[in-house]
Formats: structure tokens, C-alpha cells, sequence
């Protein structure tokens, strides 16, 4: 029995109740590699990153310009993902000098890599010039001055984006909305500061503008905030022509597409995306009669999010007398809020499922929770599942591709799940499970 939203495209169920993906058991996955454990499913992933591939570059040709995918690191990463990514024809962008080192690691171009980040240390700078990374977007007026001084001293001119705070408000928890005028992000659009610092980088002879970024947040659904956005934007690069004589070359528009978390979620899928968003673009560039840029976007948590599960062995389970009378079933498993931690962050909602075997037993209000010495320590916070669920079974949480590995942690010293992907029966490990000794090894 296949599995819709918000399971892996290869996720399927036999008659014993037992869940497969890629062709692998999950019950053989536990058994050679311990619970918790990240699962990719190669296909899915993979197949995600080649659909916004070609849905941007298809709908961007059609306006006469092109359009390339950066694959936001952050979200899922390790040395096999940023491999596949390279084949499959995308770039990466990355936000640390350890992003950096395993997207190189993994065969990605550094041609094909944008850094970016808030406050990007000199090493991670130099090291982003000496191997020749193909953009870095500047943050601020002070990380122009320092990366101009940088790059003149090792004698190379840096490319650059200016990340741009256009104000459009799109996504869900404020801490991932990145666009709004009070927070970390950017040099803002209404203030003049972004025009002011393009053309700073403009005229430093050790930086080459390549042009402008913006990212307006996460989880986004619907496609208004994005045209907005692609808007304001251009509307920038006329204003930056109309001070220097020259049009920038590049517009980068971010990521934040949406995805399922739970049964009828909706997710925003890229061919829509693609056709709403170039489709504003050629209509504004083609009335002011102006050359057309390139763009680029970066989603990530909708390559990476869908595609993954995480695995789960029960153990404590018990009853909990609600205020209006009810009861609550709590599901205590092996992991928690330090390999899960999107629900205590930003009150995020998944689902949870037994993965290895049918229940007759009635659907009850239940919880799942972790091990954690915290009462926040919520992997899902509402979900239906059987009254026998009992202390060895496994259970699987899905759509947690996407900032699982990536967040977690080793609270309470818990050992952080291996990370595996699957493919027609195959399995590879991607980041082994820690042991206690890498523990230990740390200490003095």
C-alpha cells in the first residue's frame, strides 16, 4: 500500500503493517543501525531537486533569461547530498566554513557555491576566496569593507550579492520570517541602505557585483509574497542603474516553498511557482524595456524535507487525566528534542505512525515525546495513535528531512542519530551515529 503527503514518494506499507522505504524494511534499518536514525529516500530527494531544476529553468526560458537552483545546505547535509546535488546540475549555498568544507568534500564545484551568512568570520572569507567560491553575499555595510580588504590582500576580486530587506512578510513562525526591517538579516530597501551599499561594492575594485538577494522566509504556500518580492527587486536593480549606468547581472529570489508536514497539508509545488514568478518578471522587465537578469532561488527544505523519516523505538508509554476530563496517551521514545528540534523552535506539527506492525486497537489522543529533561521536549504534539501502542515498537515520524541532522544536538549527552539513504533496496550511510567515545574525546 502506497502512502500519500506527507510520506517519501517510495514509502509503502506490507500486509504485516511493517513500512518500507527505497525497498528497505524499516525493521532491518533499525536493526543494523539503531534507533533514532535519519532515513533519505534518494529517489525523492533527488527527484525534488531535479523538479525545481527544470520547472525554473523551463518557465525562466520561456522569458528569455535562466534560472539556477541552490540547494540550501542548512536543511539536510553531508558530503553524498552535496555529491548528489553536483550531478544533478545544481549549486549549493552554504553559511559556514563547515558547509563549506563538506559541500567541497562531496565534489560540489566551489564555482558552484554562494556563501552566505550574518557575520562570516575572516577565515571563513578567505578560505571562501581561496578555493574560488562563485558568490558571496554580503550582509552588511561592515562586511564589505572587511571581505574589499581581504580579497586585495590575497590579490583576487571577490564576487558579490548585496542581500537586499525588501519588507515583504511571507512565512510561518517569525523566526523565519527574514524579511521584515527588525531583524539580523539584510541591509534594508526602504532606508536606501541596500542601494547604498551596491553601490559601495560597485566601487570597490576588489569586489565584483554580480547583483542583488533577498530572502523573504520559510513554509510558504501561497505565491503573492514571491511576485511581490521579484517586484521590488527589480524595481532596485532600475534604481542601481539609474545611479551607475550599468544593470546588474543577477537576482537571486531565495527559497521557502512550502511542504506537507501532516496528512492535507498542501505544498507549493515548483512548476506553479515557477510560471507565477517568471511570469511577473517578463512582464515587468518587458514594459520598462530592459535587459533581462539572471536569477537564481534556493530552496531547500522542499528538496530535503519530504524526502526523509526518522525512525524511533518506543519506550515508556502511559495515561494522563486532562483538565476537561479526557486523557492523553504519552509515546516516550529513544530520541527527542536533541535530534527533533523544529516543535520546541517554532511549534512546528508532524505526524507519527507505528512502522512495523498493524493494531487492531482503537486511535487514541496521544503525544509523542522524548527523554529529555524538559516538559518542552515535544517531538509531536497532537496525534492519533493505537491504544496498544506498547515499549519496543517502532515508530516513524515523517517529513523530518529537513533540519533534523542539521539542528541536532547532544543535550543531556544523547548520541546523535546516524544519517542513511535508501534506494532500490540498497542502503548507504551518509554520517555514522555518535559514540560515546567522540564524547569523551572531547573532554580534558
Amino acid at each position: 500500500m502506497a502512502l500519500g503527503n506527507p510520506w517519501p514518494t517510495t514509502a509503502s506499507r506490507g500486509a504485516d503493517g511493517a513500512l518500507s522505504l527505497g525497498g528497505v524494511d524499516v525493521r532491518t534499518l533499525a536493526a543494523e543501525h539503531g534507533t533514532p536514525l535519519y532515513v533519505i529516500d534518494e529517489a525523492d530527494m533527488r527527484g525534488r531537486a531535479t523538479a525545481f531544476r527544470d520547472a525554473f529553468g523551463e518557465a525562466f526560458a520561456g522569458i528569455g533569461s535562466e534560472c539556477e537552483v541552490y540547494y540550501a545546505s542548512k536543511a539536510s547535509l553531508s558530503a553524498r547530498i552535496a555529491g548528489w546535488m553536483a550531478e544533478d546540475g545544481l549549486h549549493m549555498d552554504v553559511a559556514s566554513l563547515g558547509e563549506l568544507e563538506i559541500a567541497l568534500a562531496g565534489g560540489m564545484p566551489a564555482a558552484r557555491i554562494g556563501l552566505h551568512g550574518n557575520n562570516k568570520s575572516d577565515a571563513e572569507l578567505v578560505r571562501a576566496l581561496e578555493v574560488g567560491v562563485g558568490r558571496i553575499i554580503v550582509d552588511s555595510t561592515m562586511e564589505i569593507t572587511v571581505l574589499a580588504a581581504l580579497a586585495a590582500r590575497l590579490g583576487v576580486v571577490a564576487p558579490v550579492m548585496v542581500r537586499v530587506t525588501t519588507g515583504v512578510h511571507a512565512g510561518g513562525h517569525e523566526y523565519i520570517a527574514t524579511s521584515h526591517e527588525d531583524q539580523k538579516f539584510g541591509l534594508s530597501l526602504a532606508s536606501g541602505a541596500a542601494l547604498e551599499a551596491m553601490i559601495e561594492c560597485f566601487e570597490q575594485p576588489s569586489l565584483h557585483l554580480l547583483g542583488i538577494h533577498t530572502h523573504i522566509g520559510s513554509q510558504i504556500l501561497g505565491i503573492d509574497a514571491f511576485e511581490e518580492s521579484a517586484e521590488r527587486m527589480l524595481g532596485l536593480r532600475a534604481q542601481f542603474a539609474e545611479a551607475t549606468g550599468t544593470w546588474l547581472e543577477e537576482i537571486d529570489l531565495g527559497g521557502g516553498y512550502a511542504i506537507a508536514y501532516v496528512e492535507d497539508d498542501e505544498e507549493l509545488a515548483p512548476t506553479r511557482a515557477a510560471q507565477a514568478i517568471a511570469g511577473v518578471i517578463g512582464r515587468i522587465v518587458a514594459g520598462a524595456a530592459v535587459a533581462m537578469p539572471r536569477f537564481s532561488i534556493e530552496p531547500g527544505r522542499a528538496i530535503a524535507g519530504p524526502a526523509g523519516v526518522t525512525l524511533y523505538t518506543v519506550g515508556v508509554t502511559k495515561d494522563v487525566t486532562l483538565e476537561d476530563g479526557g486523557t492523553r496517551q504519552y509515546v516516550a521514545v529513544d530520541g527527542g528534542m536533541s535530534d527533533h528540534m523544529r516543535t520546541i523552535t517554532y511549534g512546528a506539527e508532524y505526524t507519527a505512525a507505528l512502522a512495523a506492525r498493524v493494531s487492531e486497537a482503537p486511535g487514541v489522543q496521544s503525544r509523542v515525546v522524548g527523554k529529555h529533561c524538559e516538559s518542552g521536549d515535544i517531538v509531536v504534539r497532537d496525534v492519533q495513535l493505537p491504544a496498544d501502542t506498547a515499549r519496543g515498537d517502532l515508530l516513524v515520524v515523517p517529513a523530518t528531512g529537513a533540519y533534523g541532522r542539521t539542528m541536532s544536538n547532544n543535550y543531556n549527552a544523547l548520541l546523535r542519530p546516524a544519517v542513511v539513504s535508501v534506494r532500490k533496496g540498497e542502503t548507504t550511510v551518509h554520517i555514522r551515529r555518535d559514540r560515546i567515545e567522540d564524547l569523551l574525546a572531547l573532554q580534558q
